[in-house]
């Protein structure tokens, strides 16, 4: 599974420290920025990142700023991406179970270090249900068309 991950400078901490544990995992992951904490646009490296999943079927997003929020609105402008904005291991569970979601969104202001590389896991582990999940989503993806 490809992973494509991105930050602002309010996620930029958070997501070295996520790029660490994923490639001491030995997952392939691409960072596309920002690289460092001087001030960015947070919808630069959204877009980016979700033009990335969108084309790669499989692949799977990470987007961290402040608070999340930014993040997940950019990213869900962009057919075939689904983003999810989440706080604990619940959330991120959920958001794959029943929503298919090919993005997770976090704060990096919001979430700490511990609860991040958990999330990360359960998320690029956990599979969609399907079923009675797999209309709902696909409800999603005509608003798209």
């Amino acid at each position: 599974m490809k992973i494509f991950i991105a930050s602002d400078h309010a996620g930029f901490a958070l997501k070295r420290a996520i790029l660490e544990h994923l490639r001491a995992a030995g997952r392939e992951v691409e960072d596309l920025g920002t690289h460092s904490e001087e001030s960015v646009d947070y919808p630069d490296f959204a877009h980016t990142l979700a033009a990335r999943v969108a084309r790669e079927a499989e692949a799977r997003g990470i987007l961290i700023c402040a608070t999340g929020i930014g993040m997940s609105m950019a990213a869900n402008r962009h057919p075939g991406v689904r983003a999810a904005l989440c706080h604990d291991a619940y959330t991120a569970e959920m958001a794959r179970r029943h929503n298919n979601a090919n993005v997770l969104c976090m704060g990096g202001k919001v979430t700490g270090e511990a609860v991040a590389k958990q999330m990360v896991d359960i998320f690029l582990a956990t599979p969609f249900d399907g079923g009675r999940h797999a209309r709902r989503v696909a409800k999603l993806e005509a608003k798209d068309e």
